[in-house]
């Protein structure tokens, strides 16, 4: 297996399902399934879930209705919605699992304790982290990227509905290119956009590898993990 141990990024807009709005129980079974035969063929799996089917706090502060900061709080509260229905269905699969909130939610999750997390890897327990990083003006993307540093994955897995990186937007031009591989710096000097910035900044640091793969697709997780041939591996 290439990548034993990974943490997973999944967007609030996957378990929306076709939608993209609200939690879908199909969107919310197809993803299960996938971590579950990852699981099963030995692979270390740890989620980071986002909240924006359930809130967009960018939309709030557009519309006058939040300032940033309690926006970004309500789309962690999101988050964390997100992850009990990700626990739930983990737990119904058969699946070891423990949802670890970034700040303190006693009767939701558990505190985020570096050690104790390392622990419940090595007991085979399947995480969740939500919350976010439990600060304002971070995104899901800087909270994958932080947990998957503090957790010393192998690789971090950007879930996305098209197969890898490209030079340009696939749906908007035919000619756009896409690589099977390429490097930090390069992402950079092209301005593409993988992760926002920090998130970025903070893999790149750390040579933390992301691995930007069409998460639709069933089978996809697995292959990833196992092969590493799947989408476009940034390094």
């Amino acid at each position: 297996m290439k990548y034993k141990r990974a943490l997973l990024k999944l967007s609030g807009e996957v378990l929306g399902g076709t939608k993209g709005i609200g939690i879908s129980p199909e969107a919310v079974s197809f993803y299960t399934n996938e971590i579950k035969i990852a699981v099963d063929a030995g692979a270390e799996i740890s989620v980071v879930i986002g909240g924006g089917n359930i809130i967009r706090g960018a939309e709030l502060v557009e519309n006058g209705f939040a300032d940033p900061m309690r926006a970004d709080y309500m789309g962690m509260l999101a988050t964390v919605i997100n992850g009990l229905a990700l626990q739930t269905a983990f737990e119904k699969s058969g699946l070891k699992v423990k949802l670890i909130t970034a700040t303190k939610i006693d009767k939701v999750g558990e505190q985020f304790h570096q050690d104790r997390v390392h622990t419940y890897l090595a007991d085979g327990n399947t995480l969740i982290f939500a919350g976010g990083t439990g600060n304002p003006l971070f995104t899901t993307d800087s909270a994958a990227a932080m947990r998957a540093v503090e957790i010393e994955a192998d690789v971090l897995l950007k879930a996305t509905k098209v197969d890898g990186v490209y030079s340009s937007d696939p749906i908007k031009d035919p000619d756009a290119e896409r690589f099977d591989s390429i490097s930090f710096t390069e992402v950079l000097n092209r301005q593409l956009k993988v992760m926002d910035l920090t998130a970025f900044a903070l893999c790149s640091k750390n040579n933390m590898p992301i691995l930007v793969y069409n998460s639709s697709l069933k089978g996809n997780l697995l292959r990833s993990i196992e092969q590493g041939d799947v989408g476009t591996i940034i390094s």
